[in-house]
């Protein structure tokens, strides 16, 4: 059996070697292990960690991506098909030591299943992170994400950090190189289409370094609804309905006040839904259990920024992308993962 394991990054001094050492501690009894890092033009020392690494383990390569994207990345290291199942992992992400058994298992069990692929833990390493982690684990959080939010054993419409067979690249292609964003969502919606299944087993597990800024994490998110847009007139589908809550969530807020011009009883109604929303989220808050009130707080802002800036970011790319016909631009394509 000969797996791929392929890991787009750029300037990643801080995690591309605990990424990496994971790897070489997986437990690969009977597998052949290659592990490509293709790396963004890295003007760090990323480029000199890896080097390292191949000076002791042969079956790690670096892989030059002077493009800079994360799909054109992803294609770099998947498209030799010198492999039985490839894995794309993020140069943020440590994986348990069964990470790969546990992934090859699925697909062995599962002969229905193209992509198989498990779920993540958080890992916080500031305040802000921990409270984003929080808010991140949460059906409120972000709607019924189960590789986030865990669950049982099952078939699911998408995962991270996605296990493949081979067989589904050579059905369904490869990364659309035209998304900066959402590339592994909108590929496992092909694979689906392609006729595969999609298998989240809680026995896969991986740890993520979480973003530890609040600023960082409203670009994420608006960047995650503004390219959902892109991908939805591609394939001229919805392709998730959670993805729908948060823009219609910001355009209530936007023009639901408006409804008081029309009759008093409505701006009772815009009341009522704006509380119906402060009361899940602070049944929520209180739930997740944080120790102190500034914590708690925090936990109100971040939900509040998940929301915001996808909704936002998603009516931004209803605007650009299916209103005004425009393409992504040249700035919003860069190396996300």
């Amino acid at each position: 059996m000969k797996v791929k394991v392929v890991i787009p990054c750029r300037n990643e001094e801080a995690y591309i070697g605990k990424c990496l050492d994971s790897l070489v501690k997986c437990n690969c009894a009977g597998i052949e292990l290659q592990v490509c890092v293709v790396d963004g033009m890295s003007d760090d020392h990323t480029r000199k960690l890896v080097k390292e690494y191949i000076t002791r383990h042969p079956f790690i390569a670096l892989i030059d991506n002077e493009r800079k994207t994360t799909p054109y990345a992803l294609n770099l290291g998947l498209q030799s098909l010198d492999y039985d199942v490839g894995i794309i992992l993020g140069a943020h992400a440590v994986v348990d030591v069964d990470f790969i058994f546990h992934n090859i298992r699925v697909l062995q069990e599962h002969p229905e299943v193209g992509c198989a692929g498990g779920i993540i833990r958080n890992v916080h390493e500031n305040e802000w992170s921990e409270i984003i982690s929080l808010a991140m684990s949460s059906v409120f959080g972000v709607g019924n994400a189960h590789f986030r939010t865990g669950g049982k054993s099952g078939y699911v419409d998408t995962v991270a950090f996605g296990a493949y067979r081979r067989e589904v690249f050579e059905r369904v292609g490869f990364f659309d190189e035209e998304l900066a964003r959402n590339q592994d969502d909108e590929f496992n919606y092909r694979v689906v289409q392609g006729g595969f299944k999609i298998f989240l087993d809680p026995a896969i597990q991986s740890d993520y370094f979480v973003r530890g800024s609040i600023t960082k994490l409203y670009r994420q998110y608006d960047q995650y609804g503004y390219w959902k847009v892109f991908v939805n007139k591609k394939h001229g589908a919805v392709t998730t309905l959670r993805q729908l809550a948060p823009p219609l969530w910001v355009l209530f807020l936007m023009v639901g006040w408006t409804g008081v011009l029309i009759h008093p009883n409505l701006g009772w109604l815009y009341v009522l839904v704006v509380s119906i929303y402060g009361t899940l989220a602070l049944y929520t808050a209180v739930r997740m259990r944080t120790d102190s009130l500034r914590k708690f707080s925090m936990l109100l802002r971040t939900f509040w920024v998940l929301h915001i800036s996808y909704g936002l970011g998603y009516l931004r790319g209803i605007l650009h992308f299916s209103l005004l016909g425009r393409k992504p631009s040249v700035h919003s394509e860069r190396l996300t993962r």
